[in-house]
Protein backbone atom coordinates (compact mmCIF):
# COMPACT_ATOMS: atom_id res chain seq x y z
CA UNK A 1 0.00 0.00 0.00
CA UNK A 2 1.37 3.08 -0.86
CA UNK A 3 2.01 5.54 2.11
CA UNK A 4 -0.39 8.23 2.55
CA UNK A 5 1.00 11.73 4.14
CA UNK A 6 -0.17 14.59 6.36
CA UNK A 7 2.04 17.55 5.14
CA UNK A 8 1.13 19.57 8.12
CA UNK A 9 2.45 16.39 11.07
CA UNK A 10 5.35 16.12 8.59
CA UNK A 11 6.43 19.11 9.33
CA UNK A 12 5.88 19.08 12.98
CA UNK A 13 7.80 15.92 12.82
CA UNK A 14 4.93 13.64 13.90
CA UNK A 15 6.08 9.89 14.17
CA UNK A 16 3.03 8.66 12.51
CA UNK A 17 4.22 10.63 9.45
CA UNK A 18 7.76 10.41 9.36
CA UNK A 19 7.34 6.26 9.82
CA UNK A 20 4.74 6.47 6.65
CA UNK A 21 7.45 8.79 4.95
CA UNK A 22 10.47 6.80 5.71
CA UNK A 23 8.66 3.49 3.99
CA UNK A 24 7.15 5.52 0.98
CA UNK A 25 10.97 6.87 0.47
CA UNK A 26 13.27 3.96 1.01
CA UNK A 27 10.72 1.06 0.23
CA UNK A 28 7.93 1.91 -2.64
CA UNK A 29 9.46 5.25 -4.27
CA UNK A 30 6.06 6.52 -3.92
CA UNK A 31 3.85 8.38 -1.49
CA UNK A 32 0.66 10.81 -1.77
CA UNK A 33 0.62 13.98 0.11
CA UNK A 34 -2.85 15.99 1.28
CA UNK A 35 -3.07 19.17 3.86
CA UNK A 36 -0.54 20.92 1.99
CA UNK A 37 -0.17 24.51 1.85
CA UNK A 38 -2.04 24.34 -2.18
CA UNK A 39 -5.93 24.44 -2.15
CA UNK A 40 -7.79 22.19 -4.13
CA UNK A 41 -9.70 24.87 -5.92
CA UNK A 42 -6.05 26.37 -6.99
CA UNK A 43 -4.80 23.01 -8.57
CA UNK A 44 -8.66 22.65 -10.27
CA UNK A 45 -7.78 26.25 -11.42
CA UNK A 46 -4.26 25.57 -12.63
CA UNK A 47 -5.58 22.31 -14.44
CA UNK A 48 -8.29 24.35 -16.48
CA UNK A 49 -5.70 27.05 -17.78
CA UNK A 50 -3.86 24.02 -18.90
CA UNK A 51 -7.06 22.37 -20.16
CA UNK A 52 -7.79 25.96 -22.06
CA UNK A 53 -4.46 25.95 -23.39
CA UNK A 54 -4.37 22.42 -24.90
CA UNK A 55 -7.90 22.61 -25.87
CA UNK A 56 -7.10 26.02 -27.81
CA UNK A 57 -6.16 27.36 -31.23
CA UNK A 58 -3.52 25.08 -32.94
CA UNK A 59 -1.18 28.00 -34.37
CA UNK A 60 -1.27 29.50 -30.21
CA UNK A 61 0.04 26.27 -29.68
CA UNK A 62 2.71 26.10 -32.79
CA UNK A 63 3.83 29.71 -31.97
CA UNK A 64 5.48 28.22 -28.32
CA UNK A 65 6.70 24.67 -30.09
CA UNK A 66 9.77 23.80 -27.97
CA UNK A 67 10.91 22.19 -31.19
CA UNK A 68 12.33 25.44 -32.64
CA UNK A 69 14.76 25.60 -29.31
CA UNK A 70 17.55 24.07 -27.92
CA UNK A 71 15.68 23.76 -25.09
CA UNK A 72 12.36 22.25 -22.87
CA UNK A 73 10.30 25.38 -22.72
CA UNK A 74 6.76 25.45 -24.64
CA UNK A 75 5.02 23.27 -25.87
CA UNK A 76 5.46 19.78 -26.94
CA UNK A 77 3.20 18.14 -29.43
CA UNK A 78 2.40 14.11 -29.94
CA UNK A 79 5.54 12.40 -30.00
CA UNK A 80 7.85 14.78 -28.76
CA UNK A 81 9.21 12.79 -26.15
CA UNK A 82 10.49 9.64 -25.79
CA UNK A 83 11.30 7.96 -22.39
CA UNK A 84 11.50 4.57 -23.37
CA UNK A 85 13.80 3.70 -26.91
CA UNK A 86 12.04 0.51 -27.19
CA UNK A 87 8.16 1.86 -27.02
CA UNK A 88 7.35 4.66 -29.59
CA UNK A 89 7.25 8.33 -28.70
CA UNK A 90 4.73 9.45 -26.48
CA UNK A 91 1.20 10.21 -27.36
CA UNK A 92 0.98 13.50 -25.04
CA UNK A 93 0.78 16.36 -25.26
CA UNK A 94 2.87 19.21 -22.87
CA UNK A 95 3.84 22.59 -21.92
CA UNK A 96 6.66 23.33 -19.73
CA UNK A 97 8.22 26.19 -18.40
CA UNK A 98 10.89 26.51 -15.70
CA UNK A 99 12.93 28.95 -13.30
CA UNK A 100 14.49 31.47 -15.67
CA UNK A 101 18.04 33.85 -13.95
CA UNK A 102 18.91 36.97 -14.16
CA UNK A 103 21.09 37.39 -17.61
CA UNK A 104 24.22 38.28 -15.50
CA UNK A 105 24.17 34.86 -13.45
CA UNK A 106 27.08 32.72 -14.73
CA UNK A 107 24.50 30.16 -15.21
CA UNK A 108 21.52 31.39 -16.95
CA UNK A 109 23.11 30.49 -20.20
CA UNK A 110 22.72 26.79 -19.63
CA UNK A 111 19.45 24.76 -20.87
CA UNK A 112 18.29 24.03 -17.69
CA UNK A 113 17.64 27.69 -17.40
CA UNK A 114 16.33 28.68 -20.61
CA UNK A 115 13.27 31.82 -21.56
CA UNK A 116 10.35 30.45 -20.85
CA UNK A 117 7.88 31.00 -24.00
CA UNK A 118 4.09 31.85 -22.84
CA UNK A 119 1.47 31.69 -25.04
CA UNK A 120 -0.64 34.56 -26.37
CA UNK A 121 -3.85 32.90 -25.20
CA UNK A 122 -5.81 31.69 -22.69
CA UNK A 123 -6.38 35.32 -20.95
CA UNK A 124 -4.50 35.04 -17.40
CA UNK A 125 -2.58 31.56 -18.35
CA UNK A 126 0.81 33.07 -17.35
CA UNK A 127 0.07 34.80 -14.34
CA UNK A 128 -2.46 31.51 -13.31
CA UNK A 129 0.93 28.60 -14.12
CA UNK A 130 2.97 31.03 -12.66
CA UNK A 131 1.40 31.27 -9.31
CA UNK A 132 1.40 27.43 -9.41
CA UNK A 133 4.71 27.39 -9.57
CA UNK A 134 5.76 29.44 -6.98
CA UNK A 135 3.79 27.76 -4.46
CA UNK A 136 4.55 24.00 -5.24
CA UNK A 137 8.48 24.71 -5.29
CA UNK A 138 7.84 25.94 -1.29
CA UNK A 139 5.53 22.75 -0.50
CA UNK A 140 8.12 20.79 -2.55
CA UNK A 141 11.07 22.26 -0.38
CA UNK A 142 9.31 21.72 2.71
CA UNK A 143 8.38 17.96 1.67
CA UNK A 144 12.27 17.62 1.05
CA UNK A 145 13.36 18.73 4.29
CA UNK A 146 10.42 16.14 6.34
CA UNK A 147 12.06 13.33 4.32
CA UNK A 148 15.58 14.07 5.07
CA UNK A 149 14.24 14.21 8.70
CA UNK A 150 12.54 10.59 8.32
CA UNK A 151 15.48 8.77 6.41
CA UNK A 152 17.89 9.78 9.69
CA UNK A 153 19.70 12.19 8.01
CA UNK A 154 20.09 16.16 8.33
CA UNK A 155 16.95 17.75 7.75
CA UNK A 156 18.99 21.12 6.91
CA UNK A 157 20.90 19.47 4.21
CA UNK A 158 18.75 20.06 1.24
CA UNK A 159 18.07 24.04 2.50
CA UNK A 160 20.86 25.78 0.63
CA UNK A 161 20.85 23.31 -2.78
CA UNK A 162 17.50 25.03 -4.23
CA UNK A 163 18.61 28.65 -4.42
CA UNK A 164 18.33 28.30 -8.21
CA UNK A 165 16.47 25.41 -8.55
CA UNK A 166 16.69 23.67 -11.82
CA UNK A 167 12.60 23.08 -11.38
CA UNK A 168 10.33 22.09 -14.48
CA UNK A 169 6.62 22.69 -14.54
CA UNK A 170 4.84 20.66 -16.77
CA UNK A 171 1.17 20.17 -18.10
CA UNK A 172 0.22 16.94 -19.06
CA UNK A 173 -2.66 16.68 -21.86
CA UNK A 174 -3.28 12.70 -22.41
CA UNK A 175 -6.09 12.32 -24.68
CA UNK A 176 -8.17 9.34 -24.63
CA UNK A 177 -6.09 6.34 -25.91
CA UNK A 178 -6.08 6.61 -29.91
CA UNK A 179 -8.33 3.43 -31.68
CA UNK A 180 -4.47 2.68 -33.99
CA UNK A 181 -2.51 2.69 -30.50
CA UNK A 182 -0.58 -1.10 -29.96
CA UNK A 183 1.59 -2.80 -28.08
CA UNK A 184 4.09 -0.10 -27.91
CA UNK A 185 2.40 3.15 -27.22
CA UNK A 186 1.81 4.82 -24.28
CA UNK A 187 0.41 8.04 -22.89
CA UNK A 188 3.75 7.99 -21.29
CA UNK A 189 6.00 4.57 -21.21
CA UNK A 190 7.52 3.16 -18.38
CA UNK A 191 10.18 4.81 -16.54
CA UNK A 192 12.02 6.59 -13.63
CA UNK A 193 11.85 10.07 -13.31
CA UNK A 194 15.30 12.07 -13.93
CA UNK A 195 15.76 14.10 -11.27
CA UNK A 196 15.19 14.97 -7.33
CA UNK A 197 11.29 15.26 -6.44
CA UNK A 198 8.21 15.18 -8.34
CA UNK A 199 5.21 16.54 -7.01
CA UNK A 200 2.54 15.33 -9.11
CA UNK A 201 -1.32 16.71 -9.17
CA UNK A 202 -4.17 15.45 -11.48
CA UNK A 203 -7.45 16.21 -12.46
CA UNK A 204 -8.31 12.67 -10.39
CA UNK A 205 -8.87 10.90 -13.62
CA UNK A 206 -6.89 7.18 -13.13
CA UNK A 207 -4.37 6.35 -15.54
CA UNK A 208 -1.09 6.42 -13.71
CA UNK A 209 0.48 2.94 -12.44
CA UNK A 210 3.25 2.30 -10.18
CA UNK A 211 5.59 -0.78 -10.71
CA UNK A 212 6.05 -2.71 -7.42
CA UNK A 213 9.47 -4.77 -6.53
CA UNK A 214 7.76 -8.28 -7.63
CA UNK A 215 7.39 -6.67 -11.20
CA UNK A 216 3.13 -5.86 -10.68
CA UNK A 217 1.57 -2.26 -12.09
CA UNK A 218 -0.45 -1.15 -9.65
CA UNK A 219 -2.83 1.89 -10.41
CA UNK A 220 -2.63 5.22 -8.25
CA UNK A 221 -4.70 8.29 -9.00
CA UNK A 222 -5.41 11.47 -6.31
CA UNK A 223 -8.41 14.09 -6.73
CA UNK A 224 -7.07 17.79 -6.85
CA UNK A 225 -5.76 18.99 -4.04
CA UNK A 226 -3.63 15.64 -2.68
CA UNK A 227 -0.54 14.58 -4.75
CA UNK A 228 1.22 11.74 -5.83
CA UNK A 229 4.78 12.27 -4.95
CA UNK A 230 7.70 10.29 -6.12
CA UNK A 231 11.56 10.43 -6.69
CA UNK A 232 14.03 10.42 -9.67
CA UNK A 233 17.17 8.58 -10.36
CA UNK A 234 19.06 11.70 -9.02
CA UNK A 235 17.82 11.27 -5.45
CA UNK A 236 18.52 7.89 -5.30
CA UNK A 237 22.19 8.22 -6.56
CA UNK A 238 22.61 11.12 -4.18
CA UNK A 239 21.28 9.43 -1.11
CA UNK A 240 23.61 6.32 -2.48
CA UNK A 241 20.27 4.14 -3.12
CA UNK A 242 18.64 5.11 0.44
CA UNK A 243 15.54 6.77 -1.33
CA UNK A 244 14.29 4.21 -4.43
CA UNK A 245 13.45 5.72 -8.20
CA UNK A 246 10.23 3.69 -8.97
CA UNK A 247 9.45 2.81 -12.85
CA UNK A 248 5.91 4.04 -13.45
CA UNK A 249 4.01 4.53 -16.59
CA UNK A 250 0.11 6.14 -18.40
CA UNK A 251 -0.94 3.76 -21.14
CA UNK A 252 -4.21 5.98 -21.10
CA UNK A 253 -7.92 4.40 -21.24
CA UNK A 254 -11.47 5.67 -22.76
CA UNK A 255 -11.04 9.38 -20.63
CA UNK A 256 -8.65 12.57 -21.27
CA UNK A 257 -6.68 13.14 -18.79
CA UNK A 258 -4.65 16.26 -17.37
CA UNK A 259 -1.47 15.67 -14.71
CA UNK A 260 0.78 19.09 -13.66
CA UNK A 261 4.30 17.57 -12.26
CA UNK A 262 6.51 19.51 -10.49
CA UNK A 263 10.05 17.90 -10.97
CA UNK A 264 12.11 19.64 -8.56
CA UNK A 265 16.15 19.72 -8.94
CA UNK A 266 18.68 21.70 -7.15
CA UNK A 267 20.79 24.15 -8.54
CA UNK A 268 23.09 23.10 -11.64
CA UNK A 269 26.09 23.02 -9.79
CA UNK A 270 24.89 20.83 -7.15
CA UNK A 271 27.17 17.94 -6.08
CA UNK A 272 24.14 14.83 -6.50
CA UNK A 273 27.48 12.02 -5.86
CA UNK A 274 26.97 9.75 -3.05
CA UNK A 275 29.20 10.11 -0.03
CA UNK A 276 32.77 8.96 -1.01
CA UNK A 277 32.51 9.34 -4.60
CA UNK A 278 33.83 11.03 -7.22
CA UNK A 279 31.53 14.73 -7.97
CA UNK A 280 28.51 14.36 -10.63
CA UNK A 281 26.69 17.41 -11.31
CA UNK A 282 23.42 17.79 -11.13
CA UNK A 283 23.05 19.87 -14.29
CA UNK A 284 25.59 17.69 -16.30
CA UNK A 285 22.96 14.70 -15.42
CA UNK A 286 19.89 15.75 -16.19
CA UNK A 287 20.82 17.27 -19.25
CA UNK A 288 21.84 14.48 -20.44
CA UNK A 289 18.92 12.72 -19.66
CA UNK A 290 16.53 15.54 -21.52
CA UNK A 291 18.84 15.07 -24.60
CA UNK A 292 17.68 11.48 -24.57
CA UNK A 293 14.62 12.33 -23.88
CA UNK A 294 13.14 14.81 -25.94
CA UNK A 295 13.16 14.04 -29.80
CA UNK A 296 14.21 17.67 -30.98
CA UNK A 297 16.89 17.33 -29.09
CA UNK A 298 18.33 14.00 -30.37
CA UNK A 299 20.74 13.50 -32.66
CA UNK A 300 19.25 11.47 -34.83
CA UNK A 301 15.56 10.54 -35.53
CA UNK A 302 13.89 7.93 -33.40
Amino acid sequence: MIPRIDAAMLAEGQDAALVATKIGAEEIGFLTLHNSAISPDQVRATIAAYRAFFKGDHDVKQAVDMAATGANRGWGGPGSEQVDPMANPDYKEVFDCGVELPAGDPLSRRSVYAPNRWPTTPDGFRACIEAYFDQARAVSLELLQGISTAIGADPSFFADKFDRPMALLRGNYYPERPAWAGAKDFGIAAHTDYGCLTLLATDGQPGLEVQLRDGTWVPISAEPGEFIINFGEMLEMWTGGQIRATPHRVKGGATERISIPLFFNPAYDTNVAPAGAAPISAGAHLSKRYAETYTHLQDTPS
